[in-house]
């Protein structure tokens, strides 16, 4: 079954507008008083009948916890969890090989939702997360993921290393990323496939890293000794994607 987050206070011009736009549950919004700026979000949630209260900046604050707001918060419904197996379904009714990112342990927020927001643009079919010792489904994840967590589903799982073992059984290819890989420009990356990264300061846990195919790295030309979690996962995502469309379009020629 599903899991359901606490409810929640989403505010920011992009996660409120992504959240309208998803028919996701909101039971009101809050605007800024004397402010036009939000007129979309007004007319939107006008449309859909949701409440709509005026509030001066003070309140916005208090509401957010001072988080930037942009003169707009809105109280939302749960966000569900997705099963893993409904990730893999939804993949092979869209007549694709599914492509699978893995959290192991990513604890912060911002880096969790900036990987969200370029999964959702790479195409990715869901993110993986344990459930212990990782951000979860938060307001502050929705923030930086500018709305792309209404749209990429993200599964929990209480064993990373045996989910990456039960999506081998199902003919993924598990692709690890550590500094000391090998180098991403003579990795393979087309078919069914899960990218694996690991948390802040940590990188992949020793059963995680075990349970991938293979470990790749991403070149280092400066003098600090690794990329941002969520700017590698990114750069992975991007390369991912490359290899795929190029092979699509071989196959298709």
């Amino acid at each position: 079954m599903a899991q359901n987050t606490d409810k929640d206070i989403l505010c920011g011009r992009n996660a409120v507008l992504e959240l309208l736009r998803s028919g996701r549950e909101i039971h009101k919004l809050w605007l800024k008083s004397g402010s036009g700026r939000n007129n979309d979000i007004r007319r939107a949630a006008a449309e859909r009948g949701i409440p709509v209260q005026n509030a001066d900046e003070a309140a916005l604050s208090r509401l957010t916890g001072a988080a930037r707001h942009q003169g707009v918060a809105a109280w939302t419904a749960a966000v569900e969890y997705a099963d893993v197996d409904d990730i893999l379904a939804a993949a092979a009714a869209g007549g694709e090989e599914a492509f699978i990112v893995a959290l192991d342990e990513v604890e912060d927020p911002q880096n969790l939702g900036a990987i969200l927001r370029s999964a959702e643009g790479m195409g990715v079919h869901g993110v993986l997360i344990p459930k212990r010792r990782s951000a979860g489904l938060t307001a502050a994840v929705a923030r930086a993921a500018a709305g792309a967590m209404e749209y990429v589903p993200v599964a929990r799982v209480g064993n990373m290393a045996r989910t990456l073992a039960l999506l081998k059984e199902q003919g993924l290819w598990i692709t690890g990323a550590e500094q000391d890989g090998a180098p991403i420009a003579g990795a393979d990356l087309t078919g069914p496939r899960a990218l694996v990264l690991g948390g802040e300061d940590k990188g992949l846990g020793h059963t995680v890293r075990a349970a991938c195919d293979e470990i790749v790295a991403l070149p280092l030309l400066g003098r600090v000794s690794s990329y941002n979690v969520s700017a590698a996962a990114a750069i992975f995502m991007y390369e991912t994607r490359r290899q795929r469309t190029a092979a699509a379009k071989r196959d298709g020629s």
